[in-house]
């Protein structure tokens, strides 16, 4: 004969029950801000994707950084963004390609350093998209 397990006692039985009920919710939720959060970060994720199509488009930023700076400037400002924040942060970045491109791409001076803050805050939320 086989011997049996032992039996759970009802307090035992009653716990596992309980928690495999909570495990079984929560692994379920469908609520509207779990939903609401996966949709922004697709369209974030999108808007990242648009953002780093228009970034690789263009001469090569170390061999132009002027002509670079300027050609990234009408088609950033074109992009339809959804996230408020991102796109702010996208116009940012294409008013300081401006300046460096009207500075005739100096390194070192202001508007490089302005480049370089928007690129970064760019890519702290996007970092797909580093030039």
């Amino acid at each position: 004969m086989r011997a049996r397990p032992p039996a759970l006692s009802a307090s035992a039985g009653a716990a596992l029950a309980a928690f495999l009920a909570i495990a079984v919710v929560a692994c379920g939720s469908s609520s509207p801000h779990a939903s609401a959060a996966t949709a922004l970060g697709t369209a974030v994720q999108q808007d990242c994707t648009a953002i780093a199509d228009v970034l690789a488009d263009g001469p090569d930023p170390g061999a132009d950084p002027a002509g670079y700076a300027q050609a990234q400037v009408l088609p950033l400002r074109q992009l339809k963004i959804s996230d408020a924040a991102l796109r702010h942060d996208v116009l940012a970045l294409a008013s300081a390609y401006q300046g460096f491109s009207a500075s005739g791409g100096a390194r070192g001076t202001a508007a490089a350093q302005q480049v370089t803050k928007t690129e970064n805050t760019v890519n702290s939320i996007c970092p797909q998209a580093a030039p």
